[in-house]
């Protein structure tokens, strides 16, 4: 995803195990504004070793050398863009573009058919540190003086409740019908095992462990929801075996709402 929020494409180039991405055309780059390795590795935050070794796999990649270095060590030898190197930026940067001119061309065209279809490759393309992102459709904003609560429909019969400032609901433009994902980090994921519980969660979803990874202190708990929808949580691994967790067993995923973060596009 860009800055501007549209789709973007990652570009590889690729000849046998080794391949030519964005990050070794910028190290080309470097090397062809400085005139030097070392110096390159500096601007681009790779190590001389990293730098060294991006230079062999070019070079080794094409039929004829993209740089031409001297021997220098980290105090820098002189280094040089060959023009068979600076054919390859071109031609990559040429590539890059019509391919990206290509993505949007596609992106306009899912969207004027089915707007739901451009935000699934808006999915692709987000990052996050939250374990667990679930995309889904508003279905209710109830608005408060300073805060609003927010329904989001992530699955047939699963809705997550998030509560944000108001100022956030006009800011994303959260409105009935729209897509949005909710962001939850593993560690707010609390779960219980048992019926009739009273707990001031505002999320309390039914589901079943897909899988338990135990580590030396936590426990990693995968669950199924719906439509093919899981969610993660980590607990301690002594609640895990308290709760006698294991795959297949009923539980309760407990999420506080302030706890969900609402994105979208």
């Amino acid at each position: 995803m860009s800055d501007d929020g549209h789709l973007d494409a990652a570009l590889f180039l690729r000849r046998g195990a080794s391949r030519v991405g964005a990050e070794r055309i910028a190290l080309l780059e470097a090397v062809a504004a400085l005139g030097s390795i070392s110096a390159a590795a500096k601007h681009v935050g790779l190590s001389y070793k990293g730098a060294w070794d991006g230079v062999q796999a070019l070079n080794n990649l094409f039929d004829a050398p993209l740089i031409a270095a001297q021997p220098g060590g980290r105090s820098g030898g002189a280094a040089q863009v060959t023009e068979r190197g600076h054919a390859v930026i071109a031609a990559f940067h040429k590539v890059q573009a019509e391919l990206g001119e290509a993505l949007a061309r596609l992106e306009a065209r899912l969207d004027a058919a089915d707007g739901d279809l451009g935000g699934l490759f808006w999915s692709l393309g987000m990052k996050t540190s939250a374990r667990n992102a679930l995309r889904g459709v508003v279905t209710n904003v109830t608005p408060g003086a300073v805060n609003s609560e927010v329904t989001l429909r992530v699955a047939d019969g699963v809705e997550i409740v998030s509560v944000v400032t108001r100022q956030s609901v006009g800011d994303l433009g959260l409105a009935a019908g729209k897509p949005a994902i909710a962001l939850i980090k593993s560690s707010f994921v609390v779960l219980a095992k048992g019926e009739g519980l009273v707990t001031s969660a505002r999320n309390q979803l039914p589901a079943h462990v897909l899988r338990r990874e135990d580590g030396a202190v936590s426990s990693e708990i995968s669950l199924a929801l719906a439509d093919g929808k899981t969610l993660v949580a980590t607990i301690t691994r002594e609640s895990a075996e308290v709760l006698g967790l294991a795959e297949g067993e009923a539980v309760t995923a407990l999420i506080k709402a302030p706890h969900v973060i609402l994105a979208v596009e």
